[in-house]
């Protein structure tokens, strides 16, 4: 069975994620969403309501499956028998944070790293924007799925 580890913080999952994740579902036979704890990050929405948000927006979808975890994904990949860690680019910068990031995680455990871009229609999207949109009182739907709607 091949199995990816989508991990990210979703606060909160965006189209973006969507793009990413429904685009994977071709390439896999389950993908595990994990939402990482990062006990010295602040965040909008709380751990349960991001594992909410995610569940209701795949709930119709069997291979995907949404589990939170602490530690290095690596680890979390390794202790969920998967092979693959996925991960979405919109741009060059994002290629260049996320190949020393990949190269890391294959030097710790035999772990490959998936890389996919953005669709063009989604690629400006990003949780610290959807973010700042919500705090400034802006309109925020066109950049998420309905789940996340307050």
């Amino acid at each position: 069975m091949k199995r990816a580890v989508f991990p990210g913080s979703f606060d909160p999952i965006t189209l973006g994620h969507l793009d990413i994740i429904n685009r994977s579902l071709l390439l896999f036979d389950e993908i595990i969403v994990a939402i990482g704890v990062n006990a010295d990050k602040k965040y909008m929405f709380s751990l349960e309501d991001r594992k909410k948000q995610l569940e209701a927006a795949f709930k119709n979808e069997v291979k995907i499956k949404v589990k939170t975890y602490k530690g290095l994904t690596v680890d979390f990949c390794e202790s969920e028998n998967a092979a693959f860690i996925l991960r979405g680019l919109r741009n060059t910068t994002d290629f260049t944070y996320e190949q020393s990031i990949a190269q890391t995680n294959a030097s710790l455990k035999n772990i490959e790293s998936v890389f996919l871009v953005c669709s063009p229609e989604v690629s400006n999207i990003s949780s610290s924007i959807v973010r700042d949109v919500i705090r400034n009182g802006g309109d925020y739907r066109k950049m998420v799925p309905k789940s996340v709607f307050l």
